[in-house]
């Protein structure tokens, strides 16, 4: 949910910045399928059958980032898929690390009000000895405020590069740096 709001806010943010959305639609994304695909797996184990085999649930959990993986891969020089691939990674570190769970704090899950479920394939959760607990639900939306929830560091980095994806295309002013800098690398040095 961190990620859905924060891509929102990039999108609401862009014509408030000179940018324009309807931009967006020429990004020319490639392997779309496979992203709604990794999308849907996880909407699918995480939401709408949790109660589902543990360890199919875990399985299925990785698959969807081999998924979103390949997609990465294939639209890297898409400003902003650089840095949604760290955190891509940081989150599968964390994951595989941890037998297809990511780790949460118990700090983090109090703040947001997260209760740990029975039963149910935990996508985040307390886990008895987590390894890379750094990489994990570390960070919290505290209960109270909308949407609470916790996330990780990889999900910072997964939203910074949605947000620098969606204002570098869109052609807002905040990017205006980038695209500066890439014309002027693009530009051949004059010759004496």
């Amino acid at each position: 949910m961190f990620l859905a709001v924060f891509a929102a806010l990039s999108l609401i943010t862009v014509p408030l910045v000179g940018g324009r959305i309807e931009r967006l639609a020429h990004l020319g994304l490639r392997w779309k399928p496979v992203i709604f695909g990794a999308l849907a797996l996880q909407v699918v184990i995480i939401t709408l059958l949790p109660g589902g085999n543990p360890g199919l649930h875990r399985v299925l959990h990785l698959v969807s980032y081999a998924l979103a993986a390949g997609f990465l891969v294939v639209n890297r020089r898409i400003p902003g898929m650089l840095l949604i691939a760290i955190g891509a990674a940081c989150n599968v570190i964390a994951i595989v690390a941890n037998n297809g769970i990511m780790p949460a704090s118990a700090g983090a899950l109090r703040a947001a009000g997260q209760m740990p479920t029975t039963g149910a394939f935990l996508n985040s959760g307390l886990l008895a000895h987590p390894h890379l607990l750094f990489l994990g639900d570390v960070f919290a939306i505290p209960r109270g405020v909308p949407l609470n929830n916790v996330f990780s560091i990889g999900d910072v980095c997964i939203a910074l590069g949605a947000a620098v994806m969606i204002h570098t295309v869109s052609g807002s002013k905040l990017m205006a740096w980038r695209r500066r800098a890439a014309a002027g690398q693009a530009t051949p040095a004059p010759t004496h």
